[in-house]
């Protein structure tokens, strides 16, 4: 079985995928680690030196050779369900699953902002209210191909453990 976690940047995909592998005895892999380890640089160089397109054809490249893992979950970046044939790919992965890891406008602005910085679509914005507005524009536009996941997992107000425990109690 792939696990694939989707949800907006800093719904918890990556530590919530690395303490689930954990549990499962899977492997682990970030969509956004493969890339920066792949290409040689990290996701903000790739923004800024090559642009948002480049990245989306890369991202479908390196999804492209992770879909036929067996025992890993993956979390991947915000965006990669939205762009081209990606949630296609991850919706009929065989033997997989993709899990929507939501959360909330002001739980992901509270989460974001203080390291917008490492975010390349975020860090022009200065105030929590312009992330706040950000966020939920982006939200609005992801959440048709979020939502088509296998399941749904609301994060907020819940520890990774918690988060974790629902997800095995979905699993099994």
């Amino acid at each position: 079985m792939t696990l694939f976690l989707v949800g907006y940047m800093g719904s918890g995909k990556s530590v919530i995928g690395s303490k689930l592998a954990e549990i499962l005895n899977y492997d682990y892999l970030d969509l956004d680690d493969y890339i920066e380890k792949n290409e040689e640089n990290s996701i903000k160089t790739i923004f800024e030196k090559k642009g948002e397109i480049y990245f989306r054809k890369i991202e479908n490249l390196y999804l492209n050779q992770l879909l036929n893992r067996k025992n890993t979950v993956i979390s991947l970046g915000g965006g990669t369900p939205c762009y081209g044939n990606n949630n296609t790919l991850i919706l009929e992965s065989k033997n997989s699953l993709s899990i929507y890891l939501k959360a909330s406008i002001p739980t992901l602005s509270n989460r974001l902002f203080e390291e917008k910085n490492k975010r390349p679509l975020i860090s022009h914005l200065n105030t929590k209210e312009e992330l706040s507005e950000f966020i939920g524009k982006h939200i609005f536009e992801r959440a048709p191909f979020y939502e088509q996941s296998s399941f749904t997992i609301k994060t907020d107000g819940l520890t990774i453990k918690e988060v974790v425990d629902n997800l095995i109690l979905k699993l099994f």
